[in-house]
């Protein structure tokens, strides 16, 4: 997928929307309720064919209880977002599972190098 499509990235936004509020046990039309919009507003929101504007993302975070940056990390390309992403992710762990996933992901990384070369 291209990351500069915004079409691409919608969806991207989109689908944390979608995960953050099924995370936090939350319907759709609770959302559009505490939004004062349609379920179907919603609706198009998560599927990426409508995008919410500075504010709204503000009120979106709020009622999903999570920081607005939460919202764009699974969007965005920029390697300190994903970053942020991936902080917050091992932050939900044990300091010992942590480490496990550094290793994982350390293998991943060298494996994946190994084989971007050969091509």
């Amino acid at each position: 997928m291209k990351r500069d499509n915004p079409a691409d990235l919608a969806k991207e936004l989109g689908k944390r929307i979608s995960s953050l509020r099924i995370a936090a046990g939350l319907t759709q039309e609770y959302v559009a309720e505490n939004l004062g919009i349609g379920s179907e507003a919603v609706s198009r929101i998560e599927r990426g064919v409508a995008v919410p504007n500075a504010i709204r993302l503000l009120e979106l975070a709020e009622i999903l209880g999570c920081r607005t940056d939460e919202l764009l990390h699974g969007s965005s390309s920029r390697l300190a977002d994903q970053t942020a992403y991936l902080e917050d992710l091992l932050a939900k762990v044990s300091a010992e599972d942590r480490g496990l996933l550094i290793s994982v992901l350390e293998s991943l990384v060298g494996r994946l190098k190994t084989s971007n070369h050969g091509k």
